[in-house]
């Protein structure tokens, strides 16, 4: 259920570049998914524009231009289960939300085009994603773009889980404190 919101100063995108560039990041999405063009994909695959009014977004100081890179500032905010990245696949998705804005926006080459594009990844805790009033654990996410459950990527998930109930037992929390994989850390 990865969600990008973007933020982008007023008058920024025009309809065509925002639907290029919704387009972009979708594919972005979908890449992160593993590459889950299914009809689950798609329809989790959400991105959110919003416009910040001129002289609402500061930067070193100042409500102007004079610190920002080309092609402009934007501020992706991306929303991903917790446990679903390794680092690398964290920084591909750093890497394609900054390279499809700065493909849509266009413009000169310049050594530090794309500087002023943040991307940050909010890592959902397990448990507390849902839809249609029910709690939706990333097992059942993985099962509904058509990633594979015996999968190198899903392994790490498995994995990654394990660990973190080892924790959880360890640090003495309650069986039911939530954040795990259903059946994580039972061998």
């Amino acid at each position: 259920m990865p969600i990008i919101h973007l933020q982008h100063p007023a008058g920024a995108l025009d309809a065509t570049r925002k639907a290029a560039l919704a387009q972009r990041l979708t594919d972005v999405l979908l890449t992160m998914e593993g590459g889950a063009k299914t009809q689950g994909g798609l329809a989790f695959a959400s991105v959110i524009f919003t416009e910040v009014p001129a002289g609402d977004w500061w930067v070193g100081g100042k409500a102007d231009a004079t610190f920002i890179a080309a092609p402009g500032q934007f501020l992706a905010r991306v929303s991903i289960p917790e446990g679903y990245m390794n680092q690398a696949h964290k920084s591909e998705v750093h890497q394609g939300v900054n390279d499809a804005i700065v493909k849509t926006m266009g413009g000169p080459q310049s050594p530090h085009q794309g500087a002023s594009i943040l991307v940050i990844l909010d890592e959902v805790p397990e448990g507390n994603w849902g839809a249609r009033g029910q709690t939706i654990s990333l097992a059942s996410i993985a099962e509904t773009v058509g990633l594979p459950k015996d999968g190198e990527r899903f392994a790490w998930v498995r994995d990654y889980f394990d660990a973190k109930a080892r924790q959880y037992a360890a640090a003495g929390y309650p069986a039911d404190a939530g954040g795990l994989l259903p059946h994580a850390g039972k061998a």
